[in-house]
């Protein structure tokens, strides 16, 4: 039980957390892990924080270390052309990033948010586990490649495809569990009602987003070259090794999390609609003139009409109450179809960066020094970097300066925020087209259209800039459409506005995929395809530029809408007038 100091202020003494009288006593909503009122004192804040933190570092380590390389993985051992491997990475990344919706759903609706990333994070092993054994099942060895640079592979055995895509998508299923529930739980750890907690609230999402990347970075950096030089079944069976660790800390600091019971303010759009309709529902059954006549002819005397009428009338009134509240909530989640739809292009640009950058990158000069061949999926750690180094400068720098000149307190209002990521990406594809004319020039003059075996003549530093453009981006559009989701959505539906974020990426993948899939239909019966599997022959470079236009074009169309938006917060909706 807690001691007379945790449940009365008065008799709390300051600790080295900077607690002060006021800082004690119990947070009123939520539980430790034992079901009673939780203590301030001994849960929550950055001793259960850092736990949840270190827990989405590592989930962010493994689902990387399958993702950002998995194309030298299709196209290498498994055999697959450079269209249907990045078309097959894109509806996968699209069900990943779709399945959070579900996740959510069921967190906020039955399981709660700590048992969802408790299984979450087993299928996360299984589903790694199986994955760095489907590679034992390859014919061939991890340096062959059936497009460009490395010995031709033999044909996977169908044992090895369906062991690999069945594990494959078992880590998209974890992700959908894992992604909407591990920053909404860590968020749990800090009260937003009390003052010293809000603070350090705020600041838990700029550290999770820095660590996230760090993590990241390293990721790409170490996996992607002990899946290119050692093996993709080592590559594979680390980031197995880590969620299970990952899952230790995670239990290891359950004694001191708070936890928030779930009720019926708090469960999802899709449970309450579910309710609504099945009370609507009995509401009909039990005012049918059958069913009256049915249960009460001959029973009921008359007398008895009066009070039955009133009971349906009741129930009646708490059907309507419910659903006007699922209509707002509805509304409240409509009105921001505008802004998602207008950036899912950006989704469709961003999701370049883990298929057809990497396979451009393995056709340059990789050599830093003599001995030294630098992974192409490496190359995607300069958008992790890039955040790291950019958003202190952009939060130091940038917003105050920013908000001398526009008087908004965040400096630049969350749709601006957005819009200006949407114009570096637009920048980033425009530089990704120059730089691939240019490898396809410096390609064919020096003799190597035929050749794609031999590397470009041309240094991979060339590639940095699109990739820097792209973090830079992110710093803007990504963390801005947290924070628009988080903030716009009715406040019952913090999860779901998390899933809708994570939506847009996952719609815009698919979107990718079926872009891939019909130009490289429509062009390899006009010729060679835009994505050859000798890439000196094809055309990114038509792709990317095409990208571009489309993202001008819904460029102009988002500033339409976000013109015309209207805030739900009445401040934030006054600094943008």
């Amino acid at each position: 039980m807690p001691s007379s100091s945790d449940s009365d202020p008065l008799l709390a003494r300051a600790d080295g957390d900077g607690m002060t009288e006021e800082d004690d006593g119990i947070d009123v909503a939520a539980v430790d892990h034992r079901g009673r009122p939780a203590p301030r004192a001994s849960t929550g804040r950055w001793r259960s924080a850092l736990f949840i933190i270190a827990v989405e570092i590592a989930e962010r380590f493994s689902f990387y270390g399958v993702s950002a390389n998995l194309i030298s993985y299709l196209t290498g051992p498994l055999g697959e052309s450079n269209a249907k491997a990045a078309a097959a990475i894109n509806a996968w990344n699209g069900v990943a990033q779709l399945l959070p919706l579900l996740g959510a759903a069921l967190a906020d609706s039955c399981l709660g948010r700590y048992r969802t990333i408790l299984i979450a994070s087993l299928l996360y092993i299984l589903g790694l586990g199986m994955l760095a054994l489907s590679t034992l099942l390859s014919p061939g060895n991890h340096k062959c490649s059936n497009t460009d640079g490395g010995t031709p592979c033999p044909p996977p055995s169908g044992l090895q495809m369906a062991a690999f895509y069945t594990s494959l998508y078992l880590v998209a299923l974890a992700q959908g569990g894992h992604k909407p529930c591990v920053q909404a739980f860590g968020a749990d750890q800090f009260d937003a009602s009390h003052p010293r907690e809000a603070v350090s609230r705020s600041s838990f999402f700029n550290w999770w987003y820095f660590g996230i990347c760090a993590g990241t970075a390293v990721t790409l950096v170490f996996l992607s070259y002990i899946q290119d030089n050692i093996g993709w079944g080592l590559g594979f069976g680390i980031p197995c090794v880590v969620m299970l660790c990952a899952l230790a800390v995670f239990l290891l600091g359950a004694p001191t999390y708070r936890y928030y019971a779930s009720d019926g303010k708090q469960r999802s759009l899709f449970a309450r609609a579910g309710e609504a309709f099945g009370a609507w529902r009995s509401r009909r059954r039990k005012s049918s003139p059958l069913a009256v006549s049915d249960s009460h002819e001959g029973r009921r005397p008359a007398t008895q009409a009066p009070e039955y009428s009133a009971q349906v009338d009741e129930e009646e009134q708490g059907v309507v109450i419910r659903n006007a509240d699922l209509v707002e909530e509805v509304k409240g989640v409509l009105r921001l179809f505008p802004i998602w739809a207008t950036c899912l292009i950006y989704a469709v640009a961003f999701s370049q960066s883990s298929t057809f950058f990497t396979k451009q990158a393995a056709t340059l000069d990789r050599h830093v020094g003599k001995r030294v061949q630098v992974p192409p999926a490496a190359l995607q750690s300069f958008i992790s970097i890039t955040i790291v180094v950019f958003m202190p400068i952009y939060d130091r720098a940038i917003v105050p300066l920013a908000r001398r000149c526009t008087g908004v307190s965040s400096g630049i209002t969350m749709l601006q925020r957005i819009g200006v990521g949407m114009v570096l990406s637009l920048v980033s594809m425009v530089v990704a087209a120059l730089v691939e004319t240019r490898r396809l020039r410096i390609a064919a003059d020096a003799g190597l259209a035929d050749l794609p075996r031999v590397p470009v003549p041309m240094s991979l530093w060339w590639m940095v800039p699109q990739y820097v453009l792209f973090g830079a981006a992110d710093v803007f559009t990504m963390v801005g459409l947290q924070e628009f989701f988080y903030d716009q959505v009715p406040d019952k539906l913090r999860s779901i506005g998390l899933a809708l974020y994570l939506s847009i990426f996952g719609i815009g993948s698919f979107i990718s995929s079926g872009l891939v899939s019909g130009i490289d239909k429509w062009t390899s019966e006009r010729g060679p395809s835009w994505f050859s599997n000798n890439l000196n022959r094809g055309h990114l470079d038509y792709f990317y530029w095409l990208i571009a236009a489309l993202s001008a074009l819904e460029l102009v169309v988002y500033v339409f809408f976000a013109v015309t938006f209207k805030y739900k917060k009445k401040a934030a909706a006054a600094a943008v007038g």
